[in-house]
């Protein structure tokens, strides 16, 4: 894999698919590793009673009442069950948080039939407090062992989903430019092939052919005169000097001109120069149409060079740091 933190983003993409299939393969190890037997659907079958248990409150916080999970991990004597709930309260408690945020205690009137009624402890727990319940029970019970599996299952989904978040990170000002910045280099290959094709021979010629296309973009300014209103001297590549937006509009002229040029098949240095100067025109009226900014306008930015140097430097300070 490439230590190039600009290709590194281009990488996302097939970890958490891969992830999602492997899921079903970590459950049953899981239970397998519990002496718990995978029947068809079995852990299908208790994850949904569990969602289908949940509950929200006013504020829709989701809960789940400690009676509920009761039965769903098939404990049938409640002194039992609140023996588990001790245990997950000491484990909240060592994990540093703070259990009542968790397992709030409230009571609550059941029916003990010839329509009497009568008051009953029980507990909103969160999704947390089910985990630690389940990581605390029998694992000896079919039931404890699927909930342990399908909260390894949540726990997993949670952590794949935030390495790809995390490989999905806004690039920044700095990582756009480099990125962009190797993009026209690549493409102006293309399109000096593309010119050529039709009639653009001789380095003067290609130097005429893009001043076009910046005249149409840049509203009739040259190189020189972009060089001039950007304060920068004649020895400075404009490209190297530009931010994201600007690049990002000058990519696109230039990867829609190579496009024109081979699809019209256009011949002649003339109609090349034409053609270079109208698309970049059209790419100023799309700006202007959407209430950008024009190019022109827009500030020189750190040299492309230094950009580059420090980010090298930065990400070689990170690898040592991290031997």
């Amino acid at each position: 894999m490439s230590d190039d933190p600009i290709s590194s983003k281009k990488l996302a993409g097939t970890a958490f698919t891969n992830a999602l299939n492997e899921l079903r393969l970590e459950a049953q190890k899981v239970a397998v590793q519990t002496n718990a037997a995978i029947k068809d659907n079995a852990i299908d079958k208790l994850v949904g009673k569990f969602e289908d248990a949940s509950q929200r409150d006013e504020a829709g916080i989701e809960f789940w009442f400690a009676r509920d999970l009761q039965v769903l991990l098939e404990y049938t004597n409640w002194s039992n069950f609140l023996e588990v709930i001790s245990r997950a309260v000491d484990a909240c408690i060592n994990s540093g948080q703070a259990f009542q945020n968790h397992f709030a205690e409230v009571s609550k009137m059941v029916s003990i039939g010839s329509g009497a009624a009568r008051d009953v402890q029980d507990f909103k727990l969160t999704r947390y407090a089910c985990y630690l319940i389940a990581q605390n029970g029998d694992a000896r019970k079919k039931p404890i062992a699927f909930a342990q599996t399908y909260f390894a299952i949540q726990t997993r989904r949670q952590e794949i989903r935030d390495e790809v978040e995390g490989q999905y990170a806004p690039l920044s000002e700095d990582e756009k430019r480099l990125l962009l910045r190797n993009e026209i280099k690549e493409h102006n290959v293309k399109l000096t092939s593309a010119a050529k094709a039709a009639g653009v021979i001789e380095p003067v010629d290609f130097a005429i052919f893009q001043n076009f296309g910046y005249q149409g973009l840049y509203g009739g300014l040259d190189r020189i005169g972009i060089q001039r209103r950007k304060g920068l001297g004649r020895s400075q590549q404009i490209l190297d000097h530009m931010g994201s937006t600007e690049l990002a509009a000058n990519l696109f002229r230039a990867t829609q001109t190579e496009e024109k040029l081979r699809r019209d098949n256009v011949r002649g240095k003339q109609a090349a120069n034409s053609t270079h100067f109208e698309v970049g025109r059209k790419v100023r009226q799309a700006i202007k149409d959407i209430g950008g900014t024009m190019p022109e306008d827009l500030p020189s930015a750190e040299d492309i060079v230094k950009v580059g140097r420090r980010m090298k430097k930065a990400l070689a300070s990170g690898s040592k740091r991290l031997k």
